[in-house]
């Protein structure tokens, strides 16, 4: 039986951001670091390559392939600017199960 390359099986889906956003939050949320990378990767070459994203992005195509990789240690700026290469950002929302006492916003 022939095996499918996930990415190309999606490539229309990981075009859609919000498809796209749901898929990288679920590769942290299930899998952590390791696996949002994998994932980040996935979607960047759906959505234009490595070369393009990261000309997008405004780094290097061989600083991106590095940050990507399932060892990478990407700065959160290179996170970031990924993400918005791709159509997508960052959102944050409270931790199940955890109060935030004692924490105080920034000034």
């Amino acid at each position: 039986m022939p095996t499918i390359d996930l990415v190309e099986a999606l490539r229309d889906e990981f075009r859609d951001p919000e498809f796209a956003a749901g898929y990288l939050g679920a590769a942290l949320e299930d899998g952590g670091v390791e696996a949002f990378l994998v994932a980040l990767r996935n979607v960047v070459r759906a959505t234009g390559g490595m070369t393009d994203v990261a000309q997008r992005a405004m780094l290097g195509r061989e600083s991106l392939y590095k940050a990507l990789t399932e060892t990478g240690n990407p700065a959160f700026r290179t996170v970031e600017t990924v993400l918005e290469a791709v159509g997508v950002r960052l959102a944050f929302a409270p931790a199940a199960g955890r109060a935030a006492h004692g924490v105080a916003a920034p000034v």
